[in-house]
């Protein structure tokens, strides 16, 4: 199912910034954010790492010369460090559950980096039509229980 939703997020992602001109967040984000819908602290978590991490780059950036690829591997890196962080603070207090791992290492630095170049509310809008539209293909389709 992770295979198709990527594949449905992909095309959906595709037309949507081809008829709209927002990006929902890279190419294999709603796809994955498609499964997690109905897990909405997962969604959090990811969403929440991905506002740090755009800040904090945003505030690096101030001070040092981030741009194209160091800006999005900045993006990706810091993304994988606060889902570190995050595992390392919280879930030894609170139990994780494997899907928060799974959605939080690559997730919220793609996230962010359309947040960066697009601006915030395009990207969160863009990223929350777009997988609720791969998942009621999924739905329709027969992959997910209804």
């Amino acid at each position: 199912m992770l295979t198709e939703s990527i594949a449905i997020g992909l095309v959906v992602g595709f037309l949507f910034y081809e008829r709209i001109g927002f990006s929902p967040g890279g190419l294999v984000v709603p796809g994955y954010v498609a499964l997690f819908l109905d897990r909405p602290l997962v969604l959090f978590c990811a969403l929440a790492i991905a506002f740090v991490v755009y800040g904090v780059v945003r505030l690096l950036a101030e001070v040092t010369i981030t741009y194209s690829r160091r800006r999005f591997l900045l993006m990706v890196i810091a993304g994988f460090g606060f889902q570190r962080a995050l595992e390392a603070l919280v879930f030894p207090v609170v139990p994780a559950s494997t899907e928060i791992q799974t959605i939080g290492y690559i997730i919220p630095g793609l996230i962010a980096n359309d947040m960066d170049r697009q601006r915030v509310v395009p990207t969160v809008a863009s990223l929350v039509i777009v997988a609720v539209i791969v998942r009621l293909i999924l739905i329709i389709l027969g992959y997910m229980g209804r």
